[in-house]
């Protein structure tokens, strides 16, 4: 089993950067577990934001946040983050931390996550 839990999240100003953590626990090992993030605004869908092979090897990135948001993780400390630079008010969601079971190191696909946190909210103003 894999508990996720999230924080970082607050409210920020339009340009600003932040960013949002997410520590796994659990008895898989991160050498096993492939991870991501999703963001869900109010009235919009879940979507994929970011995800990152086991290693770091091989990352996938949403188009709207290319450029601006950098995944990466720290194994021995069991966390994942999400660089969060020149925000915008569409950004504005809950940041919700997912994980499954994925040895291979080759890819990062943006559907299939089993584990899933609570999120944390990241707000933008305008």
């Amino acid at each position: 089993q894999v508990h996720l839990v999230e924080s970082g999240g607050r409210l920020v100003q339009a340009g600003d950067s932040l960013r949002v953590s997410c520590t796994a626990s659990g008895g898989l090992p991160m050498s096993s577990l492939l991870m991501g993030w999703f963001r869900q605004a109010p009235g919009k869908e879940q979507e994929f934001v970011a995800g990152i092979s086991w290693s770091g090897r091989a990352t996938n990135y949403a188009e709207s946040v290319k450029g601006r948001f950098t995944i990466s993780r720290n194994n021995n400390e069991r966390t994942m983050y999400l660089q969060m630079n020149s925000l915008k008010p569409e950004d504005t969601a809950n940041y919700v931390c997912a994980a499954v079971y994925g040895p291979v190191d080759d890819f990062v696909p943006a559907n299939g996550y089993d584990y899933w946190g609570q999120g944390t909210q990241v707000t933008v103003s305008s």
